[in-house]
């Protein structure tokens, strides 16, 4: 299964509260971090609600 590198490139302060929460489901709270997930519907749906705010990236 693909794995998904996903960073947090842009400060979320102005956005609804949905939207931080999104990437607080992520485990994103900082700019500039890293993480790495399976490709999974669920993490689909946080990383299309937030995308503006990211920079994701496939990693085999």
């Amino acid at each position: 299964m693909a794995r998904l590198k996903v960073k947090l490139v842009k400060s979320p302060i102005g956005y609804p509260k949905d939207q931080k929460a999104a990437l607080k489901a992520l485990g994103l709270t900082k700019l500039q971090r890293e993480k790495v997930f399976e490709d999974t519907p669920a993490i689909r749906g946080n990383i299309r609600k937030v995308a503006h705010l990211l920079q994701v990236e496939v990693v085999e």
